[in-house]
């Protein structure tokens, strides 16, 4: 009998999975909207959205103008995105969020942001 062998999914498809099974537990809502974070190669995106009305209560990337012009490596881009957010959703009405980290692991980047939206005043 031969063994069955296993093929290796693409780290897309990997990470489309982790993502899939954390939604399954993590939503937003208008008292504790969802801190969503999607990660390029370059940039990074960071949204804050209230899933019960599907709006988007704040954002913030490393695509703004203030931002490109930011002396740093990407984790510290990553990381004053996470304040700018925090800063954005603070304004909103906003003070406690549950962290998306869209099925990235919890290091680098996305560590950064959490660590950043902290600085700036919001509960994860």
């Amino acid at each position: 009998m031969a063994a069955k062998v296993k093929i290796a999914a693409s780290k897309s498809a990997q990470r489309e999975r982790r993502h899939t099974r954390l939604r399954k537990r993590i939503s937003g809502s208008t008292e504790r909207p969802r801190l969503v974070v999607t990660r390029s190669a370059r940039h990074v995106f960071v949204q804050v959205v209230d899933d019960s009305k599907g709006h988007t209560v704040a954002s913030a990337s490393t695509l703004e103008a203030e931002l490109r012009t930011f002396d740093g490596d990407k984790t510290a881009k990553a990381r004053k995105v996470g304040e700018l957010v925090a800063e954005r959703a603070k304004k909103a009405g906003v003070e406690a969020v549950v962290f998306d980290r869209g099925g990235n692991r919890f290091a680098g980047r996305v560590a950064a942001i959490a660590e950043g939206a902290r600085e700036g005043g919001l509960d994860l």
